[in-house]
């Protein structure tokens, strides 16, 4: 026993170190000077702290958690390792039910038009679900294929809509990815994915026998639909508030689930904390490379993890296990 813990606590630490290290450095990366020596003698460095760095980094966490914690749970339902939201049309959906809320009710409040973004979402990956369920069990590449031209098909609907509202700036927002617009009073929405992570872990156990089919789940004694309709609530809930606060991620929700799992097997209650510190990370790093890379101008952490995910997944794919 103590020869196992030792071997999960040094990976532990080390994950922790590596969020903790990236936190810091990304609330002294930016165009404003907050270095430690201004710290130490600035008030204006410690506002600018509170207002912008640390809610732009707690977002960076919270979403990146939420979003591959959501993967996780959406490769479970689907029994598949190549979905996500992103690619499930989910996200396509949410943008799709933000656009509606803004037509139908311009001035509601954010929190409104975010559970109007999540009931489009629940009935966009409903679909997707009920389709992919019934696509061949031996084509597995025919799942992500369908959830591609799924979403496209949602996504470009909801242009030509927004286009004919002349809506096209808002939601090229919904649709593309960044944590510049976050400050404090604009992201606090985003803690609700933090709670759906802890729903997540807290159902793992089922969620596991869920993803070894209707028959299987059915025959030892678990709720299959009941659990279908959780694991819905969490990957919709989780892909609304991120398109609403931040607007979509890619590849966060495929790439950290599978390289977690890849080392540490199907067993979600293990995976799932895993996969939020990895994707936490993930999406904290490239927010990061964003900001030096054109500095002092900003790429958008959509256009980075476009580029480290997809190599990424190249990688999985392609290359050899140790």
């Amino acid at each position: 026993m103590t020869a196992i813990a030792a071997r999960l606590t040094r990976p532990g630490f080390a994950a922790g170190g590596a969020l903790a290290l990236l936190f810091v450095v990304s609330l002294v990366v930016g165009v404003g000077d907050v270095s430690l020596s201004r710290l130490t003698h600035d008030p204006e460095a410690w506002r600018l702290v509170f207002a912008s760095r640390l809610p732009r980094t707690l977002a960076a966490v919270l979403a990146g958690a939420g979003l591959a914690v959501a993967g996780l749970v959406m490769q479970a339902l689907a029994r598949n390792r190549f979905v996500e939201p992103t690619t499930a049309g989910t996200d396509q959906s949410a943008a799709a039910g933000v656009l509606l809320m803004t037509l139908l009710w311009p001035s509601s409040s954010l929190p409104v038009k975010t559970a109007g973004a999540a009931a489009a979402a629940l009935a966009g990956t409903s679909v997707f679900l009920a389709v992919a369920h019934r696509l061949p069990p031996n084509q597995p590449f025919l799942v992500p294929l369908f959830g591609l031209i799924y979403g496209a098909v949602l996504g470009s609907a909801a242009m030509f809509v927004a286009w004919q509202a002349d809506l096209i700036q808002f939601f090229e927002i919904w649709t593309r990815g960044e944590f510049s617009g976050v400050l404090r009073g604009r992201y606090e929405l985003l803690w609700l994915s933090a709670a759906m992570v802890a729903l997540a872990w807290w159902a793992a156990d089922r969620l596991t026998i869920l993803s070894l089919g209707r028959d299987v789940s059915i025959g030892l004694g678990l709720d299959y639909q009941a659990m279908m309709r959780l694991g819905l609530v969490i990957v919709s809930v989780v892909s609304a508030l991120t398109v609403v606060v931040v607007g979509m991620i890619p590849f966060v929700g495929l790439v950290a689930p599978n390289l977690v799992t890849r080392a540490l097997g199907d067993d979600l209650r293990r995976a799932a904390p895993w996969t939020a510190f990895v994707g936490a990370a993930l999406t904290l790093g490239c927010d990061i490379l964003g900001r030096i890379v054109r500095y002092p101008y900003e790429i958008p952490v959509g256009t980075i993890l476009g580029a480290v995910g997809a190599a990424l997944f190249l990688w999985l794919l392609f290359g050899r296990r140790a």
